[in-house]
């Protein structure tokens, strides 16, 4: 249903040197982090949740890799957006697909995980029922799905598109993309061409009444290593440019 043709085996979930710094940064919010087990449509689903300390804040989805490729909610990816849109106030919520660590049920090849992913949104919704801002951001497999899911939910306000793999799947979907957001695509990608990824961006930012914006990061590959910090301001800048914008 998504794929041009079988993803390689190398997309992985990314556990990689960057791992570490990544967690020791999210170790302070730990404490006030709290796990949730939630209704899905194959069963129960687990995820992380921290909630913002404003009266309405803005509330922030975030989709992890393949399920079958090592892919969790634990990606250090995953966990940058979590401490970067926790630093700036959002409610956040993270969580492993069907299949993956407590949750129940079996991979699905994308439909069932988006459906997933729509009862996340859900439950933070139902967590914040007079937010007024909802982002949702995905690396790799996650960023079709969220990408998927803007395209179903009018609520949804930004997205973050990490290293989206129009190489492996089909985004013609997006006709017209309904909300303005941010992709980020490694340089040095080894399982993504560039070029690829800059042309999904160009179709994009070609459409009315959205803003998509497309950063690359020279030095970095698939899984970002050694570049985490690079990644980290870019998404942080748009994030904050975002919040103060006229798009609020």
């Amino acid at each position: 249903f998504f794929f041009k043709h079988k993803p390689p085996s190398a997309i992985l979930s990314g556990l990689v040197g960057s791992e570490m710094c990544i967690r020791d940064r999210c170790r302070n919010m730990n404490n006030q982090v709290k796990e949730v087990v939630f209704t899905g449509p194959d069963g129960k689903l687990v995820g992380k949740y921290k909630k913002g300390q404003s009266l309405n804040p803005p509330v922030a989805l975030l989709i992890h890799p393949h399920p079958l490729y090592g892919g969790t909610m634990n990606n250090p990816i995953v966990m940058e957006l979590f401490s970067i849109f926790d630093s700036l106030g959002f409610s956040i919520f993270r969580f492993n697909l069907r299949g993956v660590g407590k949750s129940e049920g079996k991979f699905d090849n994308g439909l069932g995980e988006l459906a997933d992913a729509a009862a996340a949104l859900d439950w933070i919704q139902r967590q914040n029922p007079n937010t007024n801002q909802c982002w949702v951001a995905g690396f790799s497999f996650g960023a079709l799905l969220c990408m998927q899911l803007l395209m179903r939910r009018p609520e949804i306000t930004r997205f973050i598109s990490i290293s989206p793999q129009p190489n492996l799947y089909d985004f013609n979907f997006l006709a017209p993309c309904p909300a303005s957001g941010l992709i980020v695509q490694g340089k040095k990608d080894e399982l993504v061409p560039p070029d690829e990824t800059s042309r999904l961006a160009e179709k994009l930012q070609a459409q009315k009444n959205i803003t998509v914006e497309y950063e690359e990061i020279t030095g970095a590959n698939h899984f970002y290593d050694n570049e985490t910090d690079r990644l980290e301001k870019t998404i942080r800048s748009y994030i904050e440019k975002e919040l103060n914008s006229k798009y609020r």
